[in-house]
């Protein structure tokens, strides 16, 4: 006959501090656990089954004698109508924490998203506008709400008037919700498909984005100034002397992108070579670029140095390196007072739009090396530049697999033929930088 241990009273119990295992009484199996540490806490030992089982019924004294007790004797009624208690408590536990999951809500998720893809960005601004776009237009509709409670409708009702409107913006907003919804599909905090997935969700319920952008007369390409009007252009920079028209004019005579022109420095350059290496981080092709400087890009950069106290080639007033903003603005006061004098401005006119940084840098640069006709081949005929001398200066990442192989060729000495015809045209109208 099994030992029946002695019903302790709670001043009894009070009195049990020495590190064991101690039969309380009042329930078979029901045992007090003292630690080391002077920690105790309830056990109830019985057998489930077959298997003898320890079932921890939390910890003295915040769960009294009395209530120890009661307990132990749930949980022996529990087993003997055949339930197990521990795979109660794990299934009780799982249920819970799968309707927490289901309660997070699609801000929560967003910025989880967020702080791993704002690791991807090489542009603070482009990263910004990840998050800011759905701040803007995703937050408001269903923000607050649980992931898994949100619908393709609420995702229509967010993007119906903006997908109207601004297409380009509103695909962008439906391809970074479509990336939470995919992330909460993942992480089993709600069941698929994603009602920001196109082709399962909305495809049919919105206008075809490609049928839209087509309809406008396709994508809109950065405004630029003409090739004719360029030389003038940069004549119109010669006799400006802040640090921005001398960026913009470095840009232009080099064909780079904005923020590579606005974080160079001067150890960056190699006036002996007279070649300008920017670095990986700072090229969106993730690639370090070597740019061959012709003798007029030289001269924006000899004046520079004479007045330049920092490491940044066009520092701002405050020592930091310009702002995106700070070169478009120039053109547009450059285009005002250009209108002013009864000039024709700097006009996109196919779009009607005031020219950027980036379109006449870049887009007027290819154009210019597509149409120009002095090169001259072996053969001693005269032609326009080889397309992939064109693509190696603009840096651009090639798919092409023949193309790509030929790239790893830098040409530099090509290249250097191809910025000077280049620097010769724009300059064409005279001039000097100081």
């Amino acid at each position: 006959m099994p030992r029946i241990a002695k019903e302790l009273s709670a001043t009894e119990v009070r009195r049990l501090t020495f590190p064991g295992l101690y039969a309380v009484g009042g329930v078979p199996g029901l045992l007090l656990q003292v630690g080391s540490g002077q920690s105790r806490s309830w056990i109830l030992r019985t057998m489930v089954g077959s298997r003898r089982r320890d079932i921890g019924l939390g910890g003295y004294p915040a769960v009294t004698l009395a209530g120890a007790r009661l307990t132990a004797r749930e949980m022996r009624e529990s087993i003997r109508s055949g339930i197990d208690p521990i795979e109660a408590r794990k299934e009780a536990k799982a249920a819970l924490v799968a309707s927490q999951a289901q309660r997070r809500t699609f801000v929560e998720l967003a910025r989880e998203v967020y702080a791993v893809k704002k690791l991807e960005f090489k542009n603070a601004k482009h990263s910004a506008q990840w998050i800011n776009t759905l701040e803007t237009y995703a937050f408001p509709h269903f923000g607050d709400r649980a992931i898994a409670e949100i619908t393709a409708d609420d995702v229509l009702g967010a993007l119906r008037d903006l997908w109207l409107t601004k297409n380009e913006t509103a695909t962008r907003v439906r391809q970074r919700m479509d990336n939470v919804f995919t992330y909460a599909i993942q992480n089993r905090y709600c069941s698929g498909p994603s009602p920001a997935s196109w082709p399962e969700s909305l495809k049919g319920r919105l206008p075809d984005p490609s049928k839209l952008a087509r309809k406008a007369g396709g994508k809109k390409h950065h405004p630029r100034v003409s090739i004719e009007a360029v030389p003038g252009f940069l004549d119109d920079l010669l006799n400006r002397e802040s640090v921005s028209a001398r960026a913009l004019a470095f840009a232009v005579l080099t064909a780079a992108r904005s923020g590579e022109i606005r974080g160079a420095t001067w150890d960056e350059i190699d006036f002996k070579s007279r070649v300008w290496t920017v670095p990986a981080e700072r090229m969106k092709s993730g690639r370090l670029h070597r740019v061959p400087l012709s003798s007029d890009a030289v001269n924006v950069l000899e004046c520079c140095s004479r007045a330049s106290r920092s490491k940044l080639i066009f520092p701002g007033k405050n020592g930091m390196a310009l702002s995106d903003n700070t070169l478009s603005k120039l053109i547009k006061d450059m285009h005002q007072q250009s209108i002013n004098k009864g000039g024709k401005g700097y006009l996109d006119r196919e779009q009607q739009r005031i020219a950027t940084p980036h379109g006449t840098a870049r887009s007027t640069f290819k154009d210019w090396s597509r149409r120009n006709t002095s090169y001259r081949m072996s053969s001693g005929d005269l032609t326009s530049f080889p397309d992939e001398w064109a693509e190696l200066a603009l840096a651009h990442v090639n798919d092409d697999a023949t193309r790509a192989a030929y790239a790893r060729d830098e040409l530099l000495d090509e290249r250097r033929v191809l910025m000077q015809a280049w620097a010769d045209y724009l300059t064409s109208g005279g001039g000097t930088w100081c």
